[in-house]
């Protein structure tokens, strides 16, 4: 097996998760750790044997060795580095979302087409063992879905991030943590969106985002989602995600999976991991070595946020304004 030189970007609570994956997978070697901070950026690399570390994303890119980057910074930076890498030969990897504004989305998307590149972006949810388990059903005939009730509940009334650090850019329901159920709902349910609707509640005064929203999707298939996000809820924070089909009812928590009376189902056979994040950059790398499409490329998660898009404007009044 070949060894695959890689640089990060981001030394935030991602870019650490996907430092912990990689050392996990054989055949990557991480050669260049870009942050915002260049002394905790050397300091990182140290801990983790990086050999070069830097503030500055050019210069990882001009490094020859380097053949693909995982980017895991600020959102609003997604989409135009994601450009910076592609047009620069390198393979990328974006975490979740691809870009909070669909023009920029697009034009990675037709740049990554051109070049033939692999293009992917971190919608975990695909590769978690507990939904991987029930696609496999879906796929086998064994499952359809006909309801995917979905909570993702966070309490975020400052603007700091995962590690509990400031934050330089503001997280958002829609663009971020609804593009993973949106995704994940077009995944399982095999098709596309038909009927969308979205409602959100008051605008934080100084973050500038709706803390509350309510989303609702019906599919090609005839299966409904209906999924509630709020940066206001005070106790257990994460996503559940409740599969009510015809067959079962299932309920997922990232990489554990119960059935609808609670007894746990055991998906340890499911994948070589039980780590999203550790699956997500194995398809990564097995998608440059065999030159193929990824799950989760640019071009598959592209028709989420053409959905993401349609709710936005639904969501703004005559003046263009949040309402």
């Amino acid at each position: 097996m070949r060894s695959i030189q890689i640089a990060v970007a981001g030394i935030g609570a991602f870019g650490v998760k996907h430092l912990d994956a990689l050392r996990l997978i054989e055949g990557v070697e991480v050669v260049s750790l870009i942050g915002g901070d260049l002394g905790e950026t050397i300091e990182a690399a140290r801990r983790y044997g990086i050999p070069h570390a830097t503030t500055a994303l050019e210069e990882s890119l001009a490094l020859s060795q380097v053949e693909a980057v995982i980017l895991c910074t600020p959102t609003p930076l997604h989409a135009a580095q994601a450009v910076q890498c592609l047009s620069a030969g390198k393979h990328v990897q974006v975490e979740i979302p691809l870009g909070d504004r669909i023009a920029d989305i697009e034009a990675v998307a037709a740049l990554q087409a051109s070049t033939g590149l692999v293009g992917m972006c971190g919608h975990t949810r695909r590769f978690n063992p507990s939904h991987q388990w029930i696609h496999r059903k879906v796929m086998q005939g064994e499952f359809a879905l006909q309801h995917l009730d979905v909570q993702t509940y966070f309490f975020r009334r400052t603007n700091m991030n995962a590690l509990g650090k400031p934050r330089s850019w503001t997280d958002h329901l829609l663009w971020h943590h609804a593009a993973h159920t949106v995704d994940l709902f077009m995944h399982q349910s095999q098709g596309d969106i038909v009927a969308a609707h979205a409602m959100q509640g008051p605008v934080h005064p100084d973050l500038g985002i709706a803390m509350d929203m309510s989303i609702q999707l019906k599919g090609s298939s005839g299966a409904l989602c209906t999924l509630a996000l709020s940066f206001n809820n005070k106790g257990p924070l994460g996503s559940v995600f409740r599969y009510i089909g015809d067959s079962g009812t299932y309920v997922a928590r990232y990489d554990e999976l119960v059935d609808g009376e609670g007894v746990a189902i055991d998906v340890s056979g499911v994948a070589p991991s039980l780590n999203g994040i550790e699956l997500q950059d194995r398809e990564f790398l097995s998608a440059i070595r065999d030159a193929r499409e990824p799950q989760a490329s640019v071009q598959r998660v592209l028709p989420c946020y053409r959905v993401l898009a349609m709710l936005e404007e639904s969501l703004r009044d005559s003046h263009g304004r949040a309402r």
